[in-house]
């Protein structure tokens, strides 16, 4: 955070003061909630009319349910799944952290020890009465507070809403998945994908990859910063509209394919009224006429959803708000359109111990002045632009019982003390029926270009455009020149059951630096590949650059099916960020061989990759290597000071292996990327990281975190290693930046924008000159340019 950010942040703390009541602590104690605002009365009796007509929640269960809307809601958090150091954590978590919980009172509130989720497996889930208010301000909690946020940013904590979990479980995730993620931002759905991608950590590519999507060009930007606390070389982070993304192409034997997905999340733009205990506003904003403005957008995402859904795919559609004009409508809209080619499948065995109500088959629409409508028929004429046919349930009896509605999932917030939330599965079973009687045009009017003028091509969002009309008069031609101009007619009039309107893609935002592969004989390789004895099997073709001209400063590493994706889809998609950092360039290991020093982000990736220059190390180096700067050599056990002396200086592989006759000791292998010096030995290891290791060794992680401060202050007034130093101010200012945006975005009514937290760095470097060859360089000017 620079100078003048500040600056405004305490300028405008004092004016929530100052209309609060005055600057005392009375007038904040007063305010509750929002510091020096008057505090939000949680009620809204339109809001309780609404949903006690539609009777969604059970006979006498009114009262629980409102008064759990209005308590706060409890902190969750979510350990990462795929990681090897999960059972580490969720060891340190129960056997310290949650132990010191015990018997413990904060503002008069008894503290009550975390409990796992139910229906999360293998306890990688666990919720507390703690609301984020305490958490944050307690200076009791403020040790746990400060393990939830270092974890956090290090990517093996995710500090998410329960219900939020849901819908990526209920993908049924495999590593060869191509999945979708239409509305991404901010990225804890998105995370647990990845994690879902990579859950046996020996297949460092796995064949399935995550595109995730969002139309909010500076959400994309914290949407990037989400995912690259996980280092997959599997993600793909896009900038689009979710109702017109592009249809995308893959190379398959050097024959065209269109890209169907194989799963696909819809997690739609909603009103948001199941998140009323997170985003108080809601309570005084609410209103019907958002479901009803928001319903049409929502049938058009999830329309373009299944058109891209392969048969045999699976799509979870969702969203946090408890208004079947968002939910059951969107649903049963989607299925009469489809005509037998999507079911809803019946999820109820697949997450025991989860509490939840069937989705509800009979539905009334209000508008904002209270006055209700049963049917499409009553509407009046004046009312049928807010109104619309797809809002109504189905009237045909057989039709709807078809359907299946009731296996629709909706969350109630005081049955396991959640947020709101609604879930439907849908199974493509074949072609959406608009896109097989396109296909068929195609091929009739292709065949018959040797007859006519007439060609159909598809366009990128999947429709189709007739370039030349026929000249010819038989009956056939017209016939088939007949058939394509009602179909277009179709879409265009209703533009939910066809193919989306052909747009052409807007390139708003910022303008990213290319994507730019090695060349089968780029000279830059052979040096890294002998230094580092590459495997012959290394995927050289997916290293890429972000600079077309001057020296490549960074190398990043993409999966084999994702290049496949970016070589021959960069006219129809505007890529934000992919791949993992794996080499940064380092002028000073030019003398040694080899200009490209190991990127700590990257080197799960490449680990297996590499056979040369790799020190095994015992617990001991480890903690010398993590809580010293510039360690000399002589610091070391005699067999690692052996193994380096005869190697040569610079960039090398540090690997911790546990030893299972020691079950006190860290249980989880280690991989660092380390420099060797003339020397010294040090570790090129990010400060959130080095703090996460040294907490899995047992060392007291306030008492680590003065160490790197000192160490920190040091290296300030000597000598500096110039690439280390820019890449820990990389980190902490793009760090930041994403914190900023954070707490912007928490002020949007659209739903989830907070679901995790990231460090408050402590060292701020206020001017950043960005380069557009260095990729992580160019993520902070973007960022930057965004605050701008």
């Amino acid at each position: 955070m620079g100078r003048r950010q500040r600056n405004r942040q305490r300028q405008q703390q004092q004016q929530r003061r100052e209309r609060g009541g005055g600057g005392d602590g009375q007038g904040r104690e007063q305010a509750g909630w929002e510091g020096g605002y008057p505090e939000i009365v949680k009620e809204n009796a339109l809001f309780e009319r609404y949903y006690r007509e539609l009777r969604i929640v059970p006979e006498g269960e009114w009262e629980p349910f409102m008064a759990a809307l209005r308590e706060p809601l409890p902190a969750t958090l979510r350990i990462t799944g795929y990681k090897s150091h999960a059972k580490e954590i969720l060891h340190c978590l129960k056997n310290k952290y949650f132990k010191e919980l015990q018997d413990l009172v904060v503002d008069g509130q008894k503290i009550e020890v975390p409990q796992p989720l139910k229906w999360y497996p293998e306890e990688l889930a666990w919720h507390t009465n703690l609301s984020r208010k305490i958490l944050r301000k307690s200076p009791q909690l403020e040790k746990f507070h400060q393990f939830l946020v270092s974890e956090t940013e290090c990517g093996n904590v995710s500090r998410q809403e329960a219900v939020s979990m849901i819908p990526p479980l209920l993908l049924n995730v495999n590593s060869h998945h191509k999945i979708l993620d239409m509305c991404a931002a901010p990225g804890s759905k998105t995370a647990q994908l990845i994690e879902m991608l990579h859950a046996d950590m020996n297949v460092p590519f796995p064949e399935g990859f995550v595109i995730a999507n969002d139309v909010d060009n500076k959400r994309c930007y914290l949407l990037v910063h989400q995912a690259k606390r996980l280092n997959s070389p599997c993600i793909m982070v896009v900038n689009h509209d979710a109702s017109s993304i592009p249809t995308l192409q893959i190379d398959n034997n050097g024959r065209k394919e269109v890209l169907f997905y194989d799963r696909i999340l819809c997690d739609v733009p909603c009103s948001g009224d199941g998140t009323m205990r997170k985003n108080i506003d809601v309570w005084k904003k609410w209103t019907t006429q958002n479901s009803l403005q928001l319903h049409g957008l929502q049938l058009r995402i999830a329309t373009r959803g299944v058109e891209q859904l392969a048969e045999g795919g699976r799509m979870v559609y969702s969203t946090c708000s408890l208004n079947p004009v968002e939910n059951e409508a969107v649903i049963a809209s989607l299925l009469e359109k489809s005509e037998g080619a999507l079911e809803l499948a019946d999820v109820s065995s697949e997450l025991p111990g989860l509490k939840w109500m069937p989705g509800i088959t009979q539905w009334k629409v209000m508008l904002k002045d209270g006055q209700w409508f049963e049917a499409w028929k009553d509407v009046p004429s004046n009312r049928q632009t807010q109104i619309r046919p797809t809002m109504f349930p189905i009237k045909d009896e057989e039709k709807l019982k078809a359907m299946n509605l009731e296996r629709c999932i909706r969350i109630l917030p005081h049955h396991q003390n959640t947020g709101g939330f609604f879930v439907a599965v849908l199974i493509k079973k074949s072609p959406m029926p608009w896109n097989k009687r396109q296909s068929k045009l195609q091929r009739k009017l292709s065949q018959r270009t040797g007859d006519i003028s007439v060609s159909a091509a598809s366009t990128e969002d999947g429709s189709v455009e007739i370039v030349e009309l026929p000249d010819a008069e038989d009956e056939e031609t017209k016939e088939t020149q007949h058939l394509l101009n009602v179909e277009s007619e179709q879409s265009k009039k209703d533009g939910v059951c066809g193919p989306p309107p052909s747009k052409k893609m807007k390139l708003f935002g910022f303008k990213e630096d290319p994507f730019v592969f090695l060349s089968e004989d780029d000279p830059l390789f052979p040096p890294i590949q002998k230094f580092y004895a590459l495997d012959p099997s290394f995927p050289k073709m997916n290293l890429l650059t972000r600079t077309q001209e001057g020296k490549k400063r960074q190398l990043y590493m993409v999966s084999k099916e994702l290049r496949n994706v970016l070589l021959n889809n960069s006219e129809r998609m505007k890529v934000i960020n992919t791949g993992i950092k794996v080499w940064s360039r380092n002028s000073d290991g030019e003398q040694f061989g080899c200009a490209f020093r190991l990127a700590q982000e990257g080197i799960y990736t490449l680990y297996p990759f590499i056979n040369a220059r790799i020190i095994n190390v015992c617990i001991e180096d480890v903690k010398v290597l993590l809580t010293q700067e510039n360690p000399f050599l002589s610091k070391f056990s005699s067999e690692t000071h052996k193994r380096v002396k005869v190697l040569a200086m610079g960039s090398i592989v540090l690997k911790y292996e546990p030893d299972p006759s020691k079950p006190d000791t860290l249980q989880c292998p280690i991989v660092l990327c380390g420099w060797h010096g003339k020397t010294s030995l040090r570790a090129f290891v990010p400060k959130n990281e080095r703090l996460h290791y040294l907490r899995m060794m047992g060392v007291e992680m306030f008492k680590a975190k003065r160490k790197e401060e000192n160490f920190e202050s040091k290296t300030e007034e000597g000598d500096q290693d110039s690439t280390k130093h820019m890449e820990e101010e990389m980190d902490m200012e793009h760090n930041e930046l994403a914190t900023e945006m954070e707490a912007e975005l928490d002020e949007e009514p659209i739903h989830e924008l907070m679901e995790s937290s990231v460090i408050e760095p402590e060292n701020k470097m206020e001017n950043v000159q960005p380069s557009s060859e260095n990729a992580e360089n160019r993520d902070i000017a973007d960022l930057s340019s965004v605050k701008a």
